[in-house]
């Protein structure tokens, strides 16, 4: 089926049903609280009522979003016949969300371990980012792209491309970027919320996982620990991005940052790859996924057993 067919088949989905539940992955990220902002303002532009869940809250940085407040933050849905869309989820797993079974699912996603789970299916691993599609969705729907709408799109491309360096950007991604920021984007304004407004605990943190750092060839890596978290003041958010640090290294091919998560001996992997290694599929033999050059897994503790359970996989990879 082509992007045009899973596109028409969404339209008329949306167009002959009064509401939906639109939600995304648990520990949201740009490219999740972006997406599900706009699809939402493009439902209401179609005359559904929409509701937005996340298991998780959103993370400081995307306050500034049009349309954050519409957002609640539960873990467990009311049984109920309501259609939900899941964005950006490759399982119903990955949204954290209790009572997710046997209700009618409608999933758009971009990840290389994408699975067709849902009553309705896109999964378009080439996108640069779920929020590319949605873009799509409203331009065939021929909805307006209010200000709020591209902002939100902008922040969700820039986030889930890398500040446009990830291999999925491509001359397309700038000929949106350029269509959003015509509808209202303030590219500037966007880039200062998302980089330049970190609590002083991330960047203690920051300091930490870089003292830990590690360097073997072509692969690095660091971790930090609950202990190390507390004495930061961390929250799991402040996580985010370390691992960035870790791949800008000259010479570094893969990188991973793992984080101790409390009280449970597991650990939670950022893996990222300049592109010889597909860290999407190291992540899925852990039970995670993601894509070719930024993928995500948990792993059981201790910190030693996870650190070389998944070096071992990375070096294989840099073989």
């Amino acid at each position: 089926m082509t992007a045009q067919d899973s596109i028409a088949e969404l339209l008329q989905e949306f167009r002959s049903t009064p509401r939906f539940l639109i939600t995304s992955h648990a520990r949201p990220d740009g490219d999740a609280v972006g997406s599900v902002l706009a699809i939402a303002e493009i439902l209401d532009q179609l005359g559904c009522e929409t509701q937005i869940v996340l298991a998780d809250p959103v993370p400081a940085i995307y306050h500034e979003l049009p349309g954050v407040q519409r957002i609640r933050i539960a873990t467990t849905l009311e049984p109920d016949d309501t259609p939900i869309i899941v964005l950006e989820c490759d399982s119903i797993q990955r949204t954290g969300l209790q009572g997710l079974e046997g209700r009618r699912l409608i999933n758009i996603d971009h990840h290389a371990s994408g699975r067709t789970y849902g009553d309705l299916n896109w999964i378009d691993d080439a996108a640069c980012a779920v929020a590319a599609m949605v873009y799509h969705i409203a331009i065939a729907a021929k909805v307006h792209i209010t200000p709020a709408m591209a902002t939100c799109l902008y922040a969700a491309i820039l986030s889930d491309t890398g500040s446009f360096t990830y291999p999925s950007t491509d001359a397309g991604t700038f000929a949106l970027a350029h269509s959003l920021a015509l509808h209202g984007a303030d590219p500037s304004r966007i880039a200062r919320d998302l980089y330049f407004s970190n609590p002083v605990s991330k960047i203690r943190l920051l300091g930490v996982a870089l003292t830990n750092m590690q360097c073997e060839g072509r692969l690095a890596w660091s971790w930090i620990t609950c202990d190390q978290m507390e004495q930061t003041n961390a929250v799991a958010e402040d996580c985010e991005g370390v691992v960035n640090y870790l791949i800008g290294i000259a010479g570094v091919e893969s990188a991973v940052f793992l984080r101790e998560v409390p009280s449970t001996n597991e650990f939670r992997l950022s893996i990222r790859s300049k592109g010889k290694v597909d860290v999407a599929q190291i992540a899925e033999v852990f039970g995670g996924g993601g894509h070719r050059s930024a993928s995500g897994c948990t792993l059981q503790g201790p910190l030693e057993s996870a650190t070389e359970r998944i070096l071992a996989q990375l070096r294989t990879g840099l073989c």
